[in-house]
């Protein structure tokens, strides 16, 4: 798995869709893209995909496309329409992608053309993209739970997400 962040603008949802399509259908990789306020780290979107793959593996997935699949888990909700928010939207935003499989490196490098990202920008292990209060409000987390794990709220959200198994 690989991740592309930058800040970037959306002028058109659909044209800005159908290109992420196409470098998928170019690479052969699964590509996703969200609003990175709501990403609580790397594990966070490492784990999304791993469970992705696994319930696609394992014949369980909700959603026939695999990028989709990625969303709910990262999402921890099995109702796409409730997991989009997430997701990115029209307008100046904050943006990662998470590019897995196929060829990850052609992926990966135009995604950062598309997104117009330098070669630095990529989400490192334990870095937190997201901003706290946003991620806190959709994920439900309040002070006690968080209080409980020491204020790692990447962890709390990674349980959120591998809760998702047991909600099926």
């Amino acid at each position: 798995m690989r991740t592309v962040t930058a800040t970037t603008t959306i002028d058109d949802l659909d044209d800005f869709l159908a290109e992420i399509e196409a470098i998928s259908e170019a690479t052969g990789a699964t590509v996703q893209c969200f609003d990175a306020d709501y990403v609580a780290g790397n594990r966070h979107l490492r784990r999304a995909v791993e469970l992705a793959a696994r319930a696609r593996e394992q014949g369980t997935a909700v959603a026939d496309d695999p990028a989709v699949e990625i969303l709910l888990y990262a999402a921890g909700r099995r109702q796409i329409n409730q997991a989009l928010e997430i997701g990115v939207s029209e307008g100046d935003a904050a943006v990662v992608s998470v590019v897995s499989g196929g060829d990850e490196a052609a992926a990966e490098q135009q995604m950062r053309e598309l997104l117009g990202a330098s070669d630095a920008s990529h989400a490192g292990d334990g870095s937190t993209l997201g901003n706290e209060d946003t991620i806190r409000a959709f994920f439900d987390i309040g002070d006690a739970e968080l209080a409980v794990v020491d204020g790692d709220l990447e962890a709390i959200v990674i349980e959120r997400v591998a809760l998702l198994d047991v909600e099926k």
